[in-house]
């Protein structure tokens, strides 16, 4: 009996290794016309100037890889997963070949509304800011290239990507599509972690059977987004690892948060003098050096040429504040919006200046903490076929279990003060430090 998406062309181009494009590691994408014809668009290639991990490059010298590159990864892996997952017959029942095309060219476009250092932006929780989901929509309009490649190539109107990568209608076969490129065991995961960690020289994201894991996709017990079978289990439980040790020492690694806090910082004084729509359609280059052009002769401008200019002058670590270690001080800052964090640090800085006697300026200082919003939690349903029931993960490993004791964030992220560099000698009592901190918090909490 032939798979029921075998005639989908790019499946074919798969199987047959003809008409591909080779992204690393060693990953032969299948490229016919029409992926093609929508990798060639303007829209798609701006992603070739947008990096993936942003400002990690300061950290590790390989992870300059773009949105371009992980989009190719991410949708290799989604004609893997239709193909394993056209096995199961309550899948095709409900995923027909336009949905599994859908999903296609989803997969293709989910980082289209990415703009430069997205992610720290977004944080920032700016008002009228749209997620990067909702500003693809800029990018697909129905008069634009794009647009009309898909109606032309794929018979896929816009529309019907869109509420894909954003919501906008419900059913259980749209809960499952999107399940597929946003949930515990995803598309998107199951690239950056392996991208990110090879770009990275660091092996924490590779080291977990992907192979075994999309062999044991099903879909879940309501029929609405996936689960794995039980020979799966030991792959799901070291994928759950290696996130957590890639936020623990890539994504949240201090001099990467240094980096990172210093652009939110100046982006945040500055973000008053953008049109933000039309900085969000610039490449990685042109924000670089709009931002450089705007902080100049602004106070803001250390910041932005010590991660942007010549010379790189990171700020350092004053601080560190674990959940484990200072659950108290770290629940004062961890998840608390953007705003307070900036109002806060100023006036660490005034008690800082008071404290020691030394004038430090308002921009100084910088305290870096967990955003409100929580990273997607890792539940995912076994399937034991012998007895016929789904249990979740967390209740059949001891390894997910032990890690879903505490919230994800906590175990991986940290509240940090950073200095600049010059004040690091004059910072160096911890408990000069704390004592200020306790009462920068204590007197903007009264301010609020």
């Amino acid at each position: 009996m032939p798979h029921p998406y075998s005639e989908i062309p790019e499946f074919a181009a798969h199987a047959e290794a003809s008409g591909i494009v080779r992204i690393p590691n060693e990953q032969d994408v299948p490229f016919t016309s029409r992926v093609r014809a929508i990798v060639d668009t303007a829209e798609f290639q701006r992603l070739r100037h947008i990096s993936q991990l942003g400002l990690a490059a300061h950290v590790y010298p390989g992870a300059n890889h773009t949105r371009f590159e992980h989009a190719l990864g991410v949708f290799n892996n989604a004609i893997r997963y239709l193909w394993q997952l056209g096995r199961d017959e309550r899948f095709t029942a409900m995923v027909d070949r336009h949905r599994a095309e859908v999903l296609l060219v989803a997969a293709l476009l989910h980082d289209l509304g990415h703009w430069p250092f997205c992610h720290p932006i977004e944080d920032l929780s700016l008002p009228n800011l749209p997620p990067h989901e909702a500003h693809a929509a800029e990018f697909l309009r129905g008069d634009g290239e794009l647009a009309q490649v898909l109606l032309r190539e794929w018979s896929i109107e816009a529309d019907e990507v869109l509420d894909v990568l954003v919501e906008k209608t419900d059913s259980p076969e749209l809960r499952l599509i999107r399940s597929i490129l946003s949930g515990p065991i995803d598309i998107d995961k199951m690239d950056y972690l392996e991208r990110d960690s090879l770009h990275c020289g660091v092996p924490y994201g590779r080291h977990f059977d992907r192979h075994r894991l999309i062999q044991s996709l099903v879909v879940n017990e309501a029929g609405d987004g996936l689960a794995i079978s039980q020979k799966g289990r030991t792959a799901a439980e070291l994928m759950v690892f290696a996130r957590y040790v890639m936020f623990s020492e890539v994504y949240w690694h201090h001099a990467v948060r240094s980096a990172t806090s210093m652009f939110a910082r100046a982006f945040y004084e500055l973000h008053q003098q953008f049109d933000l729509q039309s900085l969000f359609r610039l490449t990685d280059s042109e924000m670089i050096r709009l931002l450089r052009n705007e902080a100049a002769g602004k106070a803001c401008e250390p910041l932005v040429n010590g991660v942007f200019g010549p010379r790189r002058e990171l700020y350092k670590r004053a601080a560190e504040y674990a959940h484990f270690q200072h659950p108290e001080l770290y629940s004062l800052l961890a998840g608390r919006p953007f705003e307070f964090l900036v109002r806060c640090s100023r006036q660490l800085a005034a008690e800082l200046t008071t404290a020691t006697g030394s004038t430090i300026l308002p921009e100084e200082v910088l305290i870096d903490a967990p955003p409100p919003h929580r990273e997607i939690e890792f539940r995912v349903p076994i399937y034991f076929p012998r007895e016929g029931v789904y249990r979740p993960l967390g209740e059949v490993s001891p390894v997910v279990e032990s890690l879903g004791k505490r919230q994800f964030d906590d175990c991986v992220k940290r509240v940090r003060v950073f200095v600049r560099p010059s004040l690091a000698a004059t910072l160096s009592d911890p408990k000069v430090l704390e004592s200020s901190l306790r009462s920068a918090i204590q007197s903007t909490d009264n301010a609020t």
